[in-house]
């Protein structure tokens, strides 16, 4: 937990990390509830990131004494370790012994005449192999003479020997569970010790001290687990602890298998239970009730229709797959593919940590995130234009094919500890041909600062990056301006969908970049400037694709022309300049900025029946985009064929194919573009 609130209630100085070191000076040491709050609207302000200022009336707690506002801290607890050694060191003797009529027995004879006990090696050593050979109940049939050993039988009839009828601490005979473990090997007769133990927080009184306890009174040197792990208890739909007792159990087997009336306990699956337990602060206790079952089952839905997606778009691509795809596809990355090479790198990383950390709540959380927010809400609608107008052979495409099967790798990687069934069903499609466990075929071998995918360079990393942050720029700083105009434009009824609209991005005149000998008369704004302004014209087929709609023209402000649409929406915005040529205005300390302005209006062309997009000119069947694509010779015969143009004309052949592939779109319902790589198409003579 990150908190940079010290205990006097004053900004510590690692609030630097967040805030960067010239708004930092005017933070450290300033009551957060005092000129702290008041600085921090300073900064906003100097960085134009203020969008309101307000006050409202809200509980707080005040201290008794002074009157004055407290914060409320809720620090991490110590290490469990530390935890568990209060405990230890504040305990009395422990007696093992207990007066049961089952559990494990104490092997001890007793010596009637002298009521003394004999329990040593030479006893052991006799009445151990017999319980091995007949069993532990033994001790309570067997006859007593037979455990008796021959030393102590001199002198004296068995009839002054009986067998001990207490039984071991049931914690004493848990806690003896380390010493199944397995030697390490060493010589010096050392066991292994377990990676990890996980019991409730009220084993610190109990399993947890007992191994210890036992581990240390045979003479090992080493505690015998490396991780302790506590859950909180399970709460019913009134906050109970759930008791069998009680009667408030919800059984896990009716979870996974359902109930007997399937309409009040529907089959959720183990993979939803697991899900369940996964997502939530384990080390708290938790309620479960229905509505957090449906909860859960919604979030799983949301997982399993990304990996279908993913699946639906990759094809049988992993079949074909190589070690040169890298290498294929390396020039043809876009900003958007950079930017989600770099994503998925930051989620591993991260999912990697939390499981160390044994947080699988973060795990989850980083999953659904990655699902539902960057990937359903933002790449997959970027890139269903390149996925369904592109045939599968332009670069491309291929180059966001490469991403999608990294991306469902890296999904099924991250998944598969908590949902492995659900992994396992993936990897089944992926490689339909295998019999094999996920786990087996698909190890996570992940490495900080490194890839899973082969030929991948270091060049390659920063060159991902690179474009990872300019794409952070244009999420953070422009998309919002744009999709603000278009819902704008969309309450107005002015349009439905936002491929009816074009943008225009209206840059300010700035100087060109300087060649290397002149540089230094340069200004490092006008500088950064010009690459920005650079950025925008070199990307300006993708940024129409970034923002789905039709077009976007990047233009000077010289050059508006004097044309009036049927309506306008327009707005201006400022972009910080940074190290490279921008970061997010929420960086603070920053003064240097670029002025631009954003204005959408309606389409000027048609609709391409292929793509969607109103691109087209009315004189034409296609965009110019698609009759590029789809009648390029370089493409081969799936996509023209020469015959049949002869004998209708390429406008004629155009037409007709795109009415057929939209009839066999609308029957299917999905999108053609398997078809225009897996077989010739051509029509008969008499084909209307």
């Amino acid at each position: 937990m990150l908190c940079h609130v010290g205990s006097e209630g004053e900004f510590k100085a690692d609030v630097v990390d967040v805030v960067g070191d010239a708004a930092a000076q005017s933070l450290v040491g300033k009551p957060v509830l005092e000129d702290g709050s008041r600085a921090v609207v300073a900064l906003l302000k100097e960085t134009n990131s203020l969008v309101k200022i307000e006050r409202f009336k809200h509980k707080c707690p005040y201290d008794w004494r002074t009157d004055k506002p407290i914060i409320c801290d809720f620090p991490v607890k110590c290490s469990l370790l530390s935890h568990l050694q209060s405990f230890i060191c504040s305990r009395s003797e422990w007696c093992i012994s207990r007066q049961r009529v089952w559990g494990v027995p104490i092997p001890a004879l007793y010596h009637i005449p002298a009521d003394r006990a004999i329990l040593d090696a030479a006893s052991l050593s006799h009445i151990l192999p017999i319980l091995q050979e007949k069993g532990i109940e033994y001790w309570w049939s067997g006859p007593v003479k037979e455990f008796i050993p021959p030393a102590l039988r001199e002198g004296e009839g068995v009839h002054v020997w009986r067998k001990g009828t207490d039984t071991m601490d049931v914690w004493f005979d848990s806690g003896s569970s380390w010493s199944m473990l397995d030697e390490r090997g060493d010589g010096l007769g050392q066991k292994y010790r377990a990676d990890v133990c996980v019991e409730g927080s009220d084993q610190h009184r109990g399993w947890f001290q007992s191994q210890l306890l036992t581990a240390v009174g045979s003479g090992s040197s080493s505690i015998p687990y490396k991780t302790l792990v506590t859950h909180g208890m399970v709460l019913d739909q009134k906050g109970k602890k759930m008791s069998k007792s009680l009667g408030n159990v919800i059984s896990p087997i009716t979870v996974v298998a359902g109930g007997k009336d399937k309409k009040k306990e529907p089959t959720y699956g183990a993979d939803l239970l697991r899900l369940w337990i996964a997502s939530v602060e384990y080390w708290n206790d938790v309620p479960l009730r229905t509505n957090i079952l449906n909860q859960t089952a919604e979030s799983l839905r949301k997982i399993r229709n990304t990996a279908r997606f993913l699946l639906g778009n990759i094809g049988d691509v992993y079949e074909q797959d190589n070690e040169d795809a890298w290498e294929d596809v390396r020039e043809y990355m876009s900003l958007v593919n950079r930017y989600m090479i770099n994503e998925l790198q930051k989620c591993e990383a991260e999912c990697s940590a939390a499981y160390t950390a044994y947080n699988f709540p973060k795990v989850v959380k980083t999953l659904q995130n990655l699902c539902n927010i960057t990937l359903s809400s933002f790449y997959f609608d970027i890139n269903k234009d390149n996925l369904y107008a592109n045939p599968l052979n332009v670069y491309e495409c291929r180059a966001t094919v490469f991403v999608l099967k990294e991306i469902l790798a890296t999904i099924v990687r991250i998944m598969a500890p908590i949902l492995p069934h659900l992994a396992q069903e993936i990897h089944d499609s992926m490689y339909y041909k295998s019999k094999g466990l996920v786990f087996l075929e698909q190890p996570w071998n992940w490495r900080e600062g490194g890839f899973a995918i082969k030929g991948f360079t270091e060049d390659d990393m920063k060159a991902v990056k690179k474009g990872s942050d300019d794409m952070v720029m244009l999420m953070q700083e422009v998309r919002p301006a744009v999709m603000s105009l278009l819902e704008q434009a969309r309450e107005q009824k002015q349009i439905r969908s936002s491929l009816e609209a074009e943008v225009d991005v209206i840059l300010p005149e700035v100087p060109d970049v300087a060649p290397d000998a002149q540089e230094a008369t340069t200004s490092l704004e006008d500088n950064r400037k010009t690459r920005l302004a650079q950025f925008f014209r070199d990307h300006e087929e993708f940024i129409s694709k970034h923002f789905i709609v039709s077009r976007v023209t990047v233009m000077d402000e010289g050059s508006l022309g004097t044309a009036s649409p049927e309506w306008i929406y327009i707005r201006s915005l400022s972009i910080i300049l940074g190290e490279g040529f921008s970061k997010p205005a929420s960086a603070l300390g920053s003064k240097e900025s670029y002025d631009i302005a954003i204005r959408i209006h309606p389409a000027t062309r048609e609709k391409c029946p292929w793509c969607w997009t109103l691109t087209k000119e009315a004189e034409d069947i296609l965009c110019q985009r698609c009759a590029d694509k789809l009648f390029d010779e370089e493409m081969g015969e799936a996509q023209w064929d020469e015959e049949t143009a002869e004998r209708c004309g390429r406008e004629e052949w155009a037409r007709r194919f795109v009415e057929n592939m939209a009839r066999i779109a609308a029957y299917t319902r999905r999108p053609c573009t398997s078809i225009l790589t897996s077989e010739r198409f051509t029509w008969r003579e008499d084909d209307e």
